[in-house]
């Protein structure tokens, strides 16, 4: 099936839609209204700086129930002594451009300056999240990802100090799970999700919950 093209009208195809690898559409724009639709309907963008918006649904889709979180002795102990100092929404600015900085194994990032103006303004509306790890008052390590009714969905960390993101991501959802979240989107397996307890489940399992808990 040929990937849809979007253009200025507020639509996404059906997930069903989309490729074996998960792209569902391309085009469009980064609007609050068009990134706001997406989530809703666990869809999600993910392209490079030369691309048009790529948009992605993949099945299975990687999840973390709050309550299947994996803490690990090491990270026990780091949490016991207080190794980070942890905030929210300190420094969401500085955070989503940490995430966006080219990494050592990779050659270029998909967190462009239009990727960060358009979730600049989703934080500044109350959508976006960022959470913060610091040390000695020098922000260490975070994260960033859309909180919207009960579901987060995860975007991007990073890391200067071994553990700060790790340190930030589980004290994040320890949170949230007081706060009645109840899955929080991974979106693409990798071996640290799994580690802190992600796993794969199936689409139409992952769109009921969001539907159900997102309004």
């Amino acid at each position: 099936m040929p990937i849809s093209i979007l253009d200025d009208e507020l639509w996404f195809p059906p997930v069903e839609d989309a490729t074996e690898d998960g792209l569902l559409a391309l085009g469009g724009d980064l609007s609050v209204e068009r990134l706001l639709l997406a989530y809703k309907n666990g869809i999600f963008p993910w392209f490079n700086e030369e691309e048009p918006p790529l948009w992605w649904c993949p099945h299975p889709r990687c999840v973390l129930f709050p309550e299947e979180l994996y803490i690990s002795k090491s990270m026990k102990q780091l949490l016991k002594r207080n190794a980070f100092t942890i905030t929210v929404n300190r420094a969401f600015e500085e955070v989503i451009s940490q995430c966006g900085e080219k990494r050592k194994d990779e050659e270029g990032t998909w967190i462009s300056s239009d990727i960060i103006d358009a979730y600049t303004t989703l934080h500044r509306l109350g959508y976006a999240v960022s959470i913060e790890a610091w040390h000695e008052n020098k922000l260490v390590g975070g994260l960033y990802g859309l909180r919207m009714g009960n579901i987060f969905f995860g975007e991007s960390m990073f890391s200067k100090v071994s553990n700060s993101s790790k340190y930030a991501f589980i004290s994040y959802v320890q949170q949230l799970q007081q706060e009645g979240v109840v899955l929080i989107d991974c979106q693409v397996y990798t071996p640290h999700l799994e580690s802190l307890g992600a796993r794969m489940i199936d689409r139409d399992l992952f769109l009921k919950i969001v539907r159900e808990n997102v309004s």
